[in-house]
């Protein structure tokens, strides 16, 4: 351990050793929750307050998707440079009473203007990721980061789980009850992280705000000059535009198709958050290391291509049960093109690889639910040229054919790419 860390470390009030970790991964867990938690529910709350139909809720609903990743991507970074500034604790703290107070907000919506609002506030507070990563990185000696990054992961993957099956189970008595759960919660851990939260950034490390240094399109920088790197992270921007199908037009798919339930929504996407996190947690490696990275991204595209297909054609409810199960393996895809561009270059440049990954990602998600949702709109509306639901399922098979593309006729040196030779 260091000498800083040590300092870092010996600044903590003497309170029990892992409460502050506790917090952390419940602040990123309920963060996930929050965004999982009302999406059974937002297209009825949106077709209740606006009296629209589905189409018209789809469109909508991309839209809120849109204003909140797009201000989530511009305050992130921001979030970061203000903690490096004010310390951890008065942003993580700030963060969570505003998360509370603009679910609430949206759970009294009387109108779409509220839940616009609403929206675009929890992306500004929810945007907690770099203090809390950077907290976890203070109290945290370097040996033992790995170890508390992959339960900041686990957090994220049990807030996808929960977050639906949650929703869809409240959803089913009021739409807006799923609103008011993720409130109390940010509450119940605002009180708690007041209570056991230290300041973990001692005042002599702390650096001035600088806006220069806070805004994400810098990150980009990773690309430039790289044709191989740039070439996989087309590929992976392309790739997640795709994979937002789900989290953006799942449940008015599932209305306008198969007249899903709040809760029938709830369980299809926790069954699919439990099939991709056995597999990123069980398998992944083991098929990258049979196979070689590239070989396992071009495996898991197809197979997600392929599913993609299947939603978009089946005719029967019960088929999407065993697709959803079997889905899982086509989030492969992601971490073994990030492991592709991660060999390209050396340990130097790691966090800039990764923080031009996490703009690109963001950006995706601004994208791929505008784009998605208006196809799926335009397709399931009365005066549609051909009613068809499973239209934004069809784009994304073939965003998935281009992804493929570019992954097969891209070239790594043989040193680089593990496993079987490519």
């Amino acid at each position: 351990m260091s000498s800083t860390e040590v300092d870092v470390l010996d600044a903590l009030p003497a309170r029990p050793a892992r409460s502050p970790l506790i917090f952390v991964l419940l602040t990123i867990l309920i963060d996930t929750i929050g965004f999982g938690i009302i999406l059974p529910v937002l297209p009825k709350l949106i077709m209740q307050i606006a009296n629209v139909g589905v189409a018209e809720a789809a469109r909508l609903g991309g839209l809120l998707m849109v204003v909140f990743a797009g201000l989530q991507f511009l305050f992130g970074p921001v979030m970061g440079n203000l903690s490096d500034r004010f310390g951890r604790r008065p942003v993580l703290l700030g963060s969570l009473a505003a998360f509370g107070f603009n679910y609430a907000l949206m759970g009294f919506a009387p109108n779409l203007t509220w839940l616009f609002v609403g929206r675009a506030l929890t992306g500004i507070s929810g945007a907690v990721y770099a203090p809390a990563t950077a907290f976890v990185a203070d109290i945290t000696p370097q040996h033992k980061r790995a170890q508390s990054f992959g339960m900041i992961g686990g957090a994220f993957g049990l807030g996808f789980v929960l977050g639906p099956a949650l929703g869809g189970l409240l959803g089913g008595q009021d739409p807006r009850a799923p609103f008011f759960a993720a409130a109390a919660l940010a509450g119940l851990n605002f009180v708690y992280g007041f209570l056991v939260l230290p300041e973990s950034l001692v005042p002599e490390r702390r650096r001035a705000f600088s806006l220069a240094r806070a805004h994400p399109l810098g990150t980009l920088r990773a690309f430039r000059d790289e044709k191989v790197v740039l070439g996989l992270a087309v590929a992976a921007f392309v790739w997640q535009i795709a994979f937002f199908v789900y989290p953006s037009t799942w449940a008015y798919f599932a209305i306008a198709k198969f007249k899903l339930t709040s809760q029938e929504i709830g369980v299809t996407l926790a069954a699919s958050g439990i099939s991709q996190a056995i597999v990123q947690g069980a398998l992944t490696g083991r098929i990258v290391a049979r196979l070689g990275e590239r070989r396992a991204a071009l495996l898991s595209v197809a197979w997600g291509t392929a599913g993609f297909l299947c939603y978009a054609f089946m005719t029967q409810r019960w088929m999407l049960y065993p697709v959803l199960l079997l889905g899982g393996l086509q989030g492969v895809a992601s971490p073994s093109i990030n492991a592709l561009m991660s060999r390209q270059l050396g340990p130097e440049r790691q966090g800039e690889l990764q923080g031009g990954v996490a703009s690109l990602m963001g950006l995706s998600a601004i994208v791929g639910p505008f784009i998605l949702t208006q196809v799926l709109a335009r397709f399931s509306a009365d005066d549609a040229p051909v009613y068809f639901p499973g239209a934004a399922f069809v784009l994304a098979a073939c965003l998935g054919v281009v992804c493929f593309g570019l992954l097969a006729r891209g070239r790594t040196p043989p040193s680089l790419d593990s496993g079987r030779p490519a």
